[in-house]
């Protein structure tokens, strides 16, 4: 890490040059923002100073505020810390100041970087710089100014866009909007850039305040309709996120009553959002994203990681389409290997189909999907597999199957080659039973569809070597996922969590809980779909073959549910044939089928655990704790077992993997929200009216008895050797 500091410096054209270094991305930390105000303070003393330049030190402006120092406040409450950046340095030393200021921008300039920015009165760029407002994202709204600014600068429509969906845009089309005066190259830029300030000094330019401008901005009436738009797009798919509606408010207050009027009401509303448990939430996912690298015994080794310039994807399916995808994607050439010319041909079609989906959606040119393509290369045996430095095994969940491939593997590649399998459920050290070649082999779980979910999860045996863990999470990271380094059981860490989650569901339906009801409760909350649309997304065979090995594994803990197996008999098999818990049409638009309350009926039968014979009565609030604290319960297992090794890391993997909502900041997160003693108690009350499904666990019951958060670190004495 370097030296943080704002330096000055005078030139003898009259222009002071200051510059903000914070490596890497210059973030705009509390000593930053400091600084920067007692430079102006200086400028503005200087006889000698006409007219400033503000830029960022190696080759970035600056990446915006210090987000450290927003989760300090939300740890401690206190607010008071952050100051009143927006109106004391933006408004007072930048843009009301006697000497103009222009922003020497490149590489970056987002969040308060942008809005430094645009405090400025010109704006020079670099070509291909980034630019944009992306706090929402982090569950607050932009704070320096940034609400009123952009819309006088870009139109409210541009801006809304830009800041809603935490979009960036590049400087050249920044210039084209007006948020960019000039795109120069990277060493005009600052001689440029104090031309231009002078110019400006001296009346040759105009002296432009951003937060004055109007000219930009549609009429009142048209600029209402797009936020009126807005609000109703933002209530629709984000309907349990206060910040979108807090910022269009903010926007709509300076479109109304002029833009320092939309200051204050930013500030106010900053502040206020800070402490919200949306932000808290977004805060931690950030922050527990980036600790996904760091995994002791492995990152810590001083290991470099070795090149993947070739890899093997044995299985042409779903999966191993999906995994060729994301590496082809990401310029790695691949060998799809099927077990016949048929197969080859029904895979080489999947992973075409799904570059032609990024060309039809634009966001990939004809020449870059005929590039893509030709890097797979699609064969029927291992002829092609000698030189190749990695191979994922994608094929379906068969025991026998995987151990012969994986002997094969051993024979035939080079000794230092990665073996990979991406199976879901399996125990490693049952694939890798029959090679002398368990050092290299692990986990590459990836989750469907592989080219578009960020989440990969890398499982590794006691014998697995970190060189090779070290290397997938490289290759990880090339091809744009987040690596979650777990350890060696059945069902790993994402689908040992997931597992009471969907036999939660099954029970409370047994129990004559509305399985509609119990989607709409879930949905609600804030995952993607219910327990019950997800079966039907996924299909009922992958479900039924993976309960069995839970059911077997774990007895103690697992509820045997007929449903599934009755949905199969009578001929359903979900959105594969268009009829499930839900029916559907062309168009996979899901809708209640009134012929699965028999099936229903059947279950509860053959079952027999309601009350008295009688469905039992929930509040929605208890149909929620029902479902996820079992989960919360089973992610308490895979700590306390050190599968995984903190809690942050079983975050990422329900937010990534299982579609957690990410506001909710991850499933350990919202645990402790709720409380582990809430937690704990429920399904103390539960397992005895239920049976041992609800049972909490130990590592649960300590934490909850001793007021210990769940997302606290686990004991050496807990990390068993299965890391």
């Amino acid at each position: 890490m370097g030296k943080m500091e704002v330096t000055m410096e005078v030139g003898m054209d009259g222009v002071a040059l200051i510059t903000i270094t914070n490596p890497p991305v210059n973030a705009l930390a509390k000593p930053i923002l400091g600084a920067l105000g007692e430079k102006y303070d200086e400028a503005m003393r200087r006889n000698d100073v006409r007219a400033i330049v503000v830029t960022g030190q190696g080759g970035k402006f600056s990446g915006g505020f210090d987000i450290s120092a927003l989760q300090d406040c939300q740890k401690t409450g206190d607010i008071s810390s952050l100051g009143r950046v927006s109106v004391d340095l933006m408004i007072n030393k930048i843009e009301d100041a006697k000497k103009p200021s222009v922003a020497a921008i490149q590489g970056l300039a987002l969040g308060g970087g942008l809005e430094l920015a645009m405090s400025c009165h010109a704006r020079i760029s670099t070509s291909k710089a980034q630019l944009g407002l992306p706090e929402l994202s982090l569950g607050i709204i932009p704070g320096f100014g940034g609400t009123q600014r952009l819309p006088r600068l870009v139109g409210v429509r541009k801006a809304v866009e830009m800041m809603l969906l935490s979009k960036s845009i590049s400087s050249d089309e920044g210039n084209k909007l007006g948020l960019i005066d000039a795109i120069v190259s990277p060493g005009e830029l600052i001689t440029r850039a104090r031309t231009w300030a002078l110019e400006i000094a001296e009346g040759r330019k105009p002296w432009i305040k951003s937060l004055e401008r109007t000219d930009k901005l549609e009429s009142l009436g048209e600029a209402r309709g797009i936020l009126r738009l807005a609000r109703a797009q933002a209530k629709r798919t984000s309907p349990n996120l206060p910040h979108p509606q807090l910022c269009l408010d903010v926007i709509e207050e300076g479109i109304v009553s002029g833009g320092f009027a939309g200051v204050l009401k930013e500030e106010v509303g900053f502040f206020d959002i800070i402490l919200s448990d949306t932000a808290k939430g977004l805060v931690h996912f950030f922050f527990s994203q980036r600790a996904t690298s760091r995994v002791p015994g492995v990152t810590d080794l001083g290991l470099k990681p070795r090149e993947i310039k070739k890899v093997a994807v044995i299985g042409g399916g779903l999966m191993g389409s999906g995994i060729a995808t994301a590496l082809i994607l990401s310029n790695i050439p691949v060998i799809l290997k099927e077990v016949n010319a048929s197969f080859l041909q029904q895979g080489l079609n999947r992973i075409s189909a799904n570059l032609k989906s990024r060309v039809k959606k634009g966001v990939m040119s004809e020449e870059k999907f005929n590039k893509s393509m030709s890097l797979v290369t699609g064969v029927v045996d291992y002829a092609n597999f000698k030189d190749v430095d990695m191979v994922i095994e994608a094929v379906i969940e068969k025991i026998p199957l995987k151990q012969e491939i994986f002997s094969d593997l051993e024979r035939i590649c080079r000794p230092h080659c990665v073996l990979a399998t991406n199976t879901s459920t399996i125990d490693l050290n049952i694939i890798g039973a029959k090679t002398q070649a368990q050092d290299r082999i692990i986990g590459a779980h990836f989750f469907s569809p592989a080219h578009v979910m960020q989440l990969l999860e890398i499982i590794r045996t006691e014998k697995t070597s970190p060189q090779y863990v070290v290397d997938l999470m490289n290759l990880g990271k090339i091809i744009k996922k987040i690596p979650v380094v777990v350890g060696n059981c059945t069902g790993f860490a994402v689908n040992r969590m997931l597992f009471p989650y969907t036999q939660g569901a099954h029970l409370l339906a047994n129990l004559g809980v509305d399985i509609y009801r119990i989607d709409r409760v879930i949905k609600t909350f804030g995952m993607p779909m219910g327990p019950f649309r997800l079966a039907d997304l996924v299909g009922y065979g992958v479900s039924t073959e993976v309960a069995k090995m839970f059911i077997s594994d774990f007895p103690d803990r697992t509820f045997k549910s007929p449903i599934t197996q009755l949905m199969i008999q009578n001929k359903r098999d979900g959105e594969k044939n268009g009829k499930g818990f839900y029916l559907y049409d062309e168009k996979r638009n899901a809708r209640p089928d009134p012929m699965v309350k028999e099936i229903i009926e059947r279950s509860i039968k053959i079952t027999n655990i309601m009350p008295g014979g009688k469905p039992i009565v929930l509040t929605d609030e208890e149909i929620l704790g029902m479902i996820f604290f079992p989960f919360v319960n089973e992610s308490c297992r895979v700590l306390d077992e050190g599968i995984a090794i903190k809690a942050s890391d079983l975050d990422i993997s329900s937010i990534l993997g299982l579609g957690f909502p990410a506001y909710r900041g991850g499933i350990m997160f919202w645990a402790d929200s709720v409380g582990a003693g809430h937690v704990y108690s429920s399904l103390q009350k539960w397992s005895e009216s239920f049976g041992s499904f609800y049972k909490p666990c130990e590592f649960l019951e300590e934490r909850a008895t001793k007021g210990i958060p769940l997302s606290a670190p686990v004991a050496a004495k807990n990390s068993r050797a299965r890391l």
